[in-house]
């Protein structure tokens, strides 16, 4: 035989003045909504359930636990902020331990899946040349091949471009270029020629001015000399005079 639940006492129920004044002492008039239940917790305590308006918080309800023992009023237990049933919440704490070994279990899972994939592929990849001849004919053979009147390319050509074919217009200026580029070193050799000649008639020119000079001081001389000879004279013929 089942037994009945004990009946709530009504001074609980109607305890919803205290249960908000008890709210009002942890947070705000404006974030304390309209009462919507209550929950038996058992052994004469029930939890009485507001309406919360605070933002990020959707499903959530203000709680609070009240109680009262005989020959008393009703008193409060506890005041906090519960969810519901449809709340928003952090997902359920695993430990890193945990959630490392998870972590490795799925690596060597995804390695192991990609070391396959690849062999796959290789395999695939792989023809033998029966079937490279169903794909190109039994009929195609090297001569074939050889023969089918495309250009013969060399290895420094550039997207089938043969560079032997190219515009001979354009070698042509390369060489009128390249003939401007040696008249213009000859123009420049010219120049140092002409200035080395400036150099050497300098030179030529001051060698000249010192043998003139030269011929000066000589000229200097033979009158000093011819001067010395007069006056050597005419001591002679005053020595005369006086014999």
């Amino acid at each position: 035989m089942t037994s009945m639940p004990e009946p709530v006492d009504e001074r609980l129920l109607g305890a919803s003045d205290l249960a908000r004044a008890a709210l009002l002492e942890v947070t705000s008039e404006a974030s304390i909504g309209e009462p919507v239940g209550y929950l038996d917790e058992g052994d004469g305590v029930i939890s009485l359930r507001f309406a919360n308006r605070l933002a990020g918080y959707p499903g959530w309800f203000w709680t609070v636990s009240v109680a009262r023992v005989e020959d008393a009023e009703p008193t409060v237990l506890e005041v906090e902020l519960l969810p519901g049933d449809d709340a928003l919440v952090a997902p359920e704490w695993v430990p890193w331990a945990v959630r490392l070994a998870e972590y490795q279990a799925t690596a060597r899972a995804s390695a192991e899946s990609g070391e396959s994939d690849l062999d796959e592929r290789d395999d695939s990849d792989e023809l033998d040349d029966d079937e490279i001849d169903e794909v190109l004919g039994d009929d195609l053979d090297d001569d074939e091949l050889d023969d089918d009147g495309s250009p013969i390319l060399h290895a420094g050509d550039l997207d089938g471009v043969d560079i032997d074919e190219l515009d001979p217009a354009a070698s042509d200026e390369d060489d009128d270029s390249d003939d401007d580029d040696s008249d213009d070193d000859d123009s420049d050799e010219d120049d140092d020629s002409d200035d080395d000649d400036d150099d050497d008639s300098d030179e030529d020119d001051d060698s000249d001015e010192d043998d003139d000079s030269d011929d000066d001081d000589d000229d200097d001389s033979d009158e000093d000399d011819d001067s010395d000879e007069d006056d050597d004279s005419d001591d002679d013929d005053d020595s005369d005079d006086e014999d």
